[in-house]
């Protein structure tokens, strides 16, 4: 018996179920494009902990500052005792983030829980209690999370009754819409709102530039900008979700900046903090300050040592120009998809930005799914030690997530075992 199936037995005895992992392989170390399981193989890591390790897994800054940090202090509780860090990193975020209007920051723990904040943020600005929200959504697993997002399994089934005042409208899915413009597709999905729900009764509207675990959809040109404008019109609060989208993951530190879209509020996590836990929302400072003091906050949220390592990982995209990174692995990438599916009839679509990038797979001529070949895809992956994720609303999408410091080796070698995959 090898170590992770030693390790895999003890792990169904002591784990709940309901935890789940995409490989049975336990991971000893990690670091640049790689992973290294118990028994000493290696992975091509196409994955990034889901776009978290954006810097790499043990970037050498954030090891350091958060060995440094350890030493000094690991928690005071922030509302109770605060520490600098926690201010640097929610002045680096009120910098970096789109919009050169003034800004606060507040950190929290989980994108889930910077959601909620977001929601409880424009909710209280606004006098509104309605939020919108798209098709296809990913936005957390929470009770109000998961109201947001929009797929049934395994996220929300059976785990309801949800979170009320929550409308979801269509998205702009350019290979689904029948030919759409963004400006089109953003008027289809104002009208519902405007027809059932009221702009005025709205405080949010809620949407991931590029969708996430709902397929890696890009929306046409034109679909943000669009929603921004009805926004700012109608005095409701525009919220990116840049949680998987942020800090150099499509070419630019966010997703919006394609398109010159600056929401009111941006809710942050995954890649800020090199793999430790930290959130954030970021946003126009006269509705982050709206809310009363003790409204916003938590035990752990800015957690001295996650505040040490976002600043370092900060400064690592910096030095590293991680967003070019993204930019240089997306075209290298999409060569290559775009080569497989001149030749596999499967591939519906190649898309994404960066180093998010992602193929959609249908039954050869016709729209219909194929979640079966995503999996069979990505299991031939696994079985050749590349760390490959699906996604989308039917599960027929591959997604694509490498750490942004992985090298052209370990990238053209993970693109080869896809190639050899899909044949």
């Amino acid at each position: 018996m090898t170590s992770s199936e030693e390790l895999h037995k003890r792990r169904g005895a002591a784990v709940a179920r309901g935890v789940g992992s995409v490989v049975p392989y336990y991971v000893d170390r990690a670091g640049g494009g790689t992973l290294t399981d118990v028994d000493g193989r290696q992975w091509i890591d196409f994955a990034a902990g889901i776009a978290v390790t954006n810097v790499g897994n043990s970037a050498p800054k954030v090891v350091e500052a958060v060995k440094a940090q350890v030493e000094r202090f690991t928690h005071t509780c922030f509302m109770v005792a605060p520490y600098e860090s926690y201010v640097a990193v929610c002045e680096q975020l009120n910098v970096l983030t789109p919009g050169t209007f003034e800004k606060r920051s507040a950190l929290f723990n989980s994108g889930a829980e910077a959601v909620e904040n977001a929601v409880k943020i424009a909710r209280h600005a606004t006098g509104r209690p309605a939020v919108v929200v798209f098709d296809h959504a990913y936005h957390g697993r929470t009770n109000l999370t998961m109201a947001l997002t929009a797929k049934n399994m395994p996220y929300k089934h059976r785990f309801g009754p949800f979170a009320g005042e929550i409308y979801r409208v269509p998205m702009s899915y350019p290979l689904r819409d029948g030919g759409l413009s963004g400006a089109e597709a953003a008027a289809r999905a104002i009208e519902v709102v405007e027809k059932q729900v009221g702009a005025e009764n709205v405080a949010a509207l809620l949407i991931e530039p590029i969708q996430g675990e709902g397929g890696f959809v890009v929306p046409a040109p034109g679909f943000l900008p669009a929603l921004r404008e009805w926004a700012t019109a109608t005095g409701v609060v525009f919220v990116a979700d840049e949680i998987q989208t942020g800090f150099c993951r499509t070419g630019d530190w966010f997703a919006c900046q394609h398109e010159g879209v600056e929401p009111d509020l941006v809710t942050l996590a995954k890649g800020i903090a090199g793999g430790l836990p930290l959130a954030a929302v970021t946003g126009r400072a006269e509705l982050m300050d709206a809310v009363h003091v003790g409204g916003l906050g938590g035990t752990y949220g800015g957690n001295p040592l996650a505040c040490a390592a976002a600043l370092a990982s900060i400064e690592t995209m910096h030095e590293l120009d991680l967003a070019a990174a993204a930019r240089r692995i997306g075209q290298v990438m999409g060569d290559r998809l775009r080569a497989i599916a001149a030749r596999d009839s499967r591939i519906a679509e190649v898309r994404g930005r960066g180093a998010m990038l992602a193929v959609e797979l249908v039954r050869p001529g016709t729209p219909t799914a194929n979640p079966a070949a995503a999996a069979a895809v990505s299991a031939a992956c696994h079985a050749a030690g590349l760390l490959t994720l699906t996604c989308g609303t039917y599960g027929n999408v591959l997604r694509f997530l490498p750490p942004l410091v992985i090298s052209d080796t370990e990238l053209g070698r993970g693109l080869d075992i896809l190639d050899a995959a899909f044949g």
